[in-house]
């Protein structure tokens, strides 16, 4: 079992920053491969970003590539999502989510532990 918390959201303006956190808890985080989901109102859930075990491979969906950079500490335990140059379509409910698995980082079925997300909020 993983025990994930995420941190970090807020309101922000258009252009500007935030970090979210995503801290675990239970087995051993540095073995399994971490992603970043998002899902705003009336939409599917969908695939932001993710990280592999050792931290060596990342992964971003084509909204966020150049904006977004996803990074993981192991001796902490958490994952981390930095979030730059902010746009209103990036408003949603933020999920970190934890897996076993080395492929198909950006499918949502290949998660097995989800956090409870976090809301971020760009307005214009």
């Amino acid at each position: 079992q993983v025990q994930l918390v995420e941190s970090g959201g807020g309101l922000v303006q258009a252009g500007g920053s935030l970090r979210l956190s995503c801290a675990a808890s239970g087995r051993t985080f540095r073995n399994v491969a971490m992603g970043w989901f998002r899902q705003a109102p009336g939409k599917e859930r969908e695939f932001v970003a993710a990280i592999s075990w050792s931290g060596g491979n990342t992964y971003y969906a084509d909204s966020v590539k150049g904006r977004f950079t996803v990074s993981r500490d192991n001796a902490k335990n958490t994952v981390y999502l930095q979030m730059n140059s902010l746009k209103p379509e990036d408003t949603a409910v933020y999920y970190c989510a934890a897996t076993d698995e080395i492929w198909r980082l950006y499918d949502s079925r290949a998660y097995d532990y989800w956090g409870q997300g976090t809301q971020v909020t760009v307005s214009s």
